[in-house]
């Protein structure tokens, strides 16, 4: 008789990799033995993961962490993998290509550098692949000896380190390098005197208008919008970004950003919908308000400057994509005078004086082109005026818009300020704590929910950010229980949220889910929209439907989970501005910043794939004979805010 073979091999270990936050992980293993064998995976906190029992675990990665795996037989052996690590890198826009097989794909690149001989040299460089990859440092083309981490670090680097540095990242797939990074070891005498710029923290609001009420619906700012959250994000701004905003609500999330400001922070603001200048003065229009425009029912902008100087930011930097065409033509045009004498003020408008701003759209994709160029500039590490120099330049040489729009810059900077300059907190750690702490209140999601229905499924609710008044929720059916099949979920809410995005802009919506992981794997989602007006707890309403094995009937079952006022709906918007921010209501700040978008059926859309320009349409000028008509305004004023 033979004897029989118990023992468990472990014929494949699962591989340690690196991917982005939310990217859908598969750890595998392969074991030969005698009988049945069963799994189970767990993490390095020596938790099971609940559902974890199958030789390949598919999760989507939150955090990074190391498993597990045992593998075990009926006769009671047991046997454990190797530990593996999955490695999470939080990086706002990834660029991960869609037919990504797991080679090297680098995302920070190491950064020239210029120190003094005895200081610390530190190089990074992180790259996402599977599995892992492994690093290997150069300088001047020889490699360098046990330096293989993500993190090249030399202590008290003398003259003879100077030189060129590059990192080899490789894995199975291929070996990729890095870009050359040039580092100088120079004597005190050689380096600048005078210190490099830093913020104490960096905060930006962005508002996008597009859905109006009684004026012509916008297509662009939806896209503009995303996107310089995204390269912002990337500079290490905290961003809130809003779409459509009642009146009420665009003064309340302005009072909020507000709270954020204090001494030595660089602060942003940025507005993309209708707008028009009076007497010098620029305003933002609501998307409630009411023909024709009237100061009462717009923001002024150059009183959300005067509050963000007076809150002494060692930054202010403010750009509207917007219309200024003159709101009353027998008004003079405006006289260019500085502001407080704070300085370091900078104003960036898309257009010069009384004229108007175009939307570009091409193969289907609609942008403001101020905002479009801007884009393309606002990473690189120059001083903020010269990178709107840098827009305007570009501007100028497109030929969409020649002769019909020009970008126009003001500004009181008196020190060379730069988006890309780093920051300190030292100092600044009460301050730092209270913006932290306003600022993730805006901006936290959910957590994802695992649903469990009484036949046995399991559904995985998860969420995922558009905007800060924008999220998605993705339904994802885990496991289908013994006796069902054929198993499809829908998700509802509870109050309706409805979507903003009209048809033809809903494409454009979904474009920017698509490098996303947890929509690619979604079995359904549903977009919640108008987060900002919500007054209580938001309800998700997960229906699953599926066959039953033995009566071979359609069947439906529901439950109900409870989210709480996720994002900005957190900051109670809906209720206004606060009694703390009483200096903020005045005419002026009084008018509303709502935006709704839908294309004006006279306009021409073009033919695909070839780019032209829409105008932003303004209102229909006032007729004469209403000219007389009494508004409220603050033209007496005018001398306190004028820039």
């Amino acid at each position: 008789m033979k004897n029989m073979i118990t023992d468990i091999v472990i014929v494949q270990h699962p591989v340690s990799v690196c991917v982005p936050l939310n990217y859908t992980v598969t750890l595998s293993v392969r074991a030969q033995g005698t009988g049945k064998l069963t799994y189970q995976w767990f993490t390095s906190e020596d938790k099971e993961i609940l559902g974890g029992n199958r030789a390949d675990l598919k999760f989507a990665a939150q955090k990074s962490k190391l498993y597990i795996c045992r593998v075990n037989n009926q006769f009671c052996n047991c046997v454990f993998s190797e530990w593996v690590k999955v490695k999470v890198l939080e990086i706002a826009n990834p660029g991960l290509p869609e037919s990504w097989q797991g080679e090297p794909h680098i995302v920070v690149q190491p950064a020239p550098q210029t120190i003094r001989p005895g200081e610390n040299l530190t190089l990074c460089c992180s790259a996402f692949g599977i599995p892992i990859p492994h690093y290997q440092w150069y300088r001047n083309g020889h490699l360098l000896l046990g330096k293989t981490t993500d993190t090249l670090q030399i202590e008290k680097a003398e003259a003879d380190l100077k030189g060129t540095y590059l990192c080899s990242v490789s894995n199975v797939h291929e070996e990729r390098w890095t870009d050359p990074a040039e580092v100088d070891i120079v004597h005190q005498s050689k380096q600048r005197t005078s210190p490099t710029p830093t913020a104490s923290d960096k905060v930006a609001l962005l508002i996008g208008n597009l859905n109006y009420s009684y004026h012509p619906d916008l297509m662009a700012p939806t896209m503009d919008v995303h996107e310089l959250t995204n390269l912002l994000q990337q500079l290490g701004f905290r961003v809130v970004s809003l779409l459509d905003l009642t009146r009420k609500e665009m003064l309340a999330a302005i009072d909020k950003f507000l709270l954020l400001l204090d001494r030595g922070v660089y602060a942003l603001f940025y507005y993309a919908g209708h707008g028009y200048e009076r007497l010098g003065r620029n305003y933002m229009v609501a998307i409630d308000a009411p023909q024709p425009y009237s100061p009462g029912n717009c923001v002024c902008v150059q009183r959300i400057m005067r509050k963000m100087q007076e809150k002494q930011t060692a930054l202010c930097v403010v750009l509207l994509d917007t219309c200024r065409t003159w709101y009353k033509q027998d008004y003079i045009a405006s006289e260019i005078r500085p502001l407080v004498p704070m300085g370091n003020t900078v104003y960036g408008y898309a257009t010069c004086e009384d004229a108007e701003a175009y939307e570009v759209q091409d193969a289907g994709r609609s942008t403001g082109i101020f905002t479009k160029y801007l884009n393309k500039h606002i990473l690189q590490p120059e001083k903020v005026t010269h990178i709107l120099e840098h827009v305007s330049e570009d501007l100028g040489r497109d030929p969409l818009i020649t002769g019909k729009q020009v970008v126009e810059i003001k500004h009181t900077l008196k020190e060379p300020r730069s988006l890309t300059d780093p920051i300190s907190t030292a100092g600044h750690t009460g301050e730092l704590h209270l913006r932290n702490a306003c600022w993730r209140q805006a901006n936290e999601l959910p957590c994802r929910k695992l649903v469990i229905f009484p036949c046995g499924a399991e559904v995985e609710v998860s969420f995922s950010a558009l905007f800060s008044n924008v999220m998605v929720a993705f339904g994802v059916v885990k496991t289908t229980g013994p006796k069902a099949q054929d198993c499809t979920v829908t998700l509802m809410s509870t109050p309706v949220m409805e979507d903003m995005f009209s048809p033809c802009r809903s494409g454009e919506m979904d474009s920017l889910l698509l490098n996303n992981v947890v929509a690619e794997a979604s079995d359904c989602s549903l977009r919640l929209c108008g987060l900002q007006k919500l007054q209580g707890s938001l309800l998700i309403n997960v229906d699953l439907h599926y066959t039953h094995m033995d009566s071979n009937l359609r069947l439906q079952e529901s439950q109900q989970i409870d989210i709480g006022k996720p994002l900005v709906a957190s900051c109670d918007l809906y209720r206004g501005q606060q009694a703390s921010m009483a200096p903020l209501q005045e005419a002026d700040l009084q008018s509303p910043g709502i935006w709704n978008i839908k294309q004006p059926p006279h306009q021409n859309l073009g033919r695909q794939g070839r780019p032209f320009t829409r105008k932003a349409d303004c209102a229909a000028k006032v007729p004469t004979a209403r000219n007389n008509e009494p508004e409220e305004n603050d033209e007496t004023e005018l001398h306190d805010f004028t820039l």
